[in-house]
């Protein structure tokens, strides 16, 4: 079989895989939006972006999964890989489709590259592969760059809120006031939360969503403080000032360690850059010299094993240099 054809086979599959997690990943917006309204007009429980109702635990999650005609399979990539909520988190008004279009264009760029740059056809297949997942990393990228910066904002959230109710105000007052005040992500967040609130949602709901949309543990402290605070009772704007506080001397001490392992970090990226870099200045130099690699059959077992401790070497730095506070 020729290289050529075996490269469209490549690129084939690979298309075709891109296009079924996304046609898993999609879920069925009609039936949603149709769900919202027979609740509204009914008075029964509004249903959550995953399915999930206000009712029992169990028989929701029974729900959910017959409704949504899924396997356990479909719905662990749901739940786990639901690009729509990637989309919320990143603050990007893409769909599925859009996003599905983005990556098959990535993958025919990286494809028609290498012939376009002179370089043999056998590398078309590695360039499809390596492009049609830049898409994805500018979306987490992206996702990553906001809930850092809502991270930031959320400890002078939680103090304006305290300050709203010591003077007299409610927490859906306060919540509106981080809203109006604040820059964005946060006031974004915090103002879907009160309109929530506002539209006939329980305030429990409608911070179990806040949550939902920003996978922030120190969020998850405030809305846990709030729910209690509304069960047993007690002094809610200091307990606000608290996890204020405790974010505060958080961001300290992880600017410390920053501090403390930015040497390793360099030296990790200098690490990982450096094969890729010497393989492409060889072969632009000598590049009958890396040919071996791709023709014999002892040369490919050591570029794949090359690779996979490339791959090995950069989670064990990840590992090394990445201290949770």
């Amino acid at each position: 079989m020729s290289p050529l054809v075996i490269t469209l086979l490549v690129f084939g599959g690979v298309t075709g895989l891109v296009i079924a997690v996304a046609m898993l990943w999609s879920g069925d917006k009609e039936a949603d939006v149709e769900d919202r309204l027979s609740a509204l007009t009914s008075g029964k429980a509004v249903k959550g972006r995953g399915g999930k109702e206000s009712g029992d635990k169990e028989n929701d999650l029974l729900a959910a999964t017959w409704n949504r005609g899924a396997g356990a399979f479909e719905q662990a990539l749901a739940n786990h890989l639901n690009l729509e909520r990637l989309f919320a988190q990143a603050d990007v008004s893409f769909s599925v489709s859009q996003f599905l279009m983005a990556c098959v264009g990535a993958a025919l760029l990286g494809f028609f590259a290498p012939t376009t740059l002179g370089l043999p056809i056998k590398f078309a297949p590695i360039c499809s592969v390596v492009f049609v997942f830049i898409p994805f990393a500018w979306l987490i990228m992206k996702r990553k760059r906001r809930m850092k910066k809502f991270a930031a904002q959320l400890p002078e959230a939680l103090e304006l809120v305290a300050r709203a109710l010591r003077a007299g105000h409610s927490l859906g007052a306060g919540m509106n006031l981080v809203g109006a005040e604040m820059s964005p992500p946060i006031c974004q967040e915090f103002s879907r939360c009160f309109e929530e609130q506002n539209l006939g949602m329980p305030l429990d709901e409608a911070l179990e969503n806040l949550t939902e949309r920003v996978p922030n543990l120190d969020l998850k402290f405030f809305a846990t403080a709030v729910i209690l605070q509304r069960q047993t009772g007690g002094d809610l704007a200091e307990i606000l000032d608290k996890i204020g506080r405790l974010i505060r001397e958080r961001f300290k001490i992880w600017g410390q360690v920053q501090a403390l392992t930015g040497e390793g970090r360099l030296s990790g990226i200098v690490l990982l850059a450096l094969p890729p870099m010497l393989f492409g200045a060889v072969y632009r130099l000598n590049p009958d010299y890396l040919m071996l690699l791709f023709t014999d059959d002892m040369g490919k077992k050591m570029l794949i094993g090359g690779i996979v401790m490339q791959l090995l070497g950069a989670i064990v730095i990840q590992k090394i240099v990445n201290i949770r506070i």
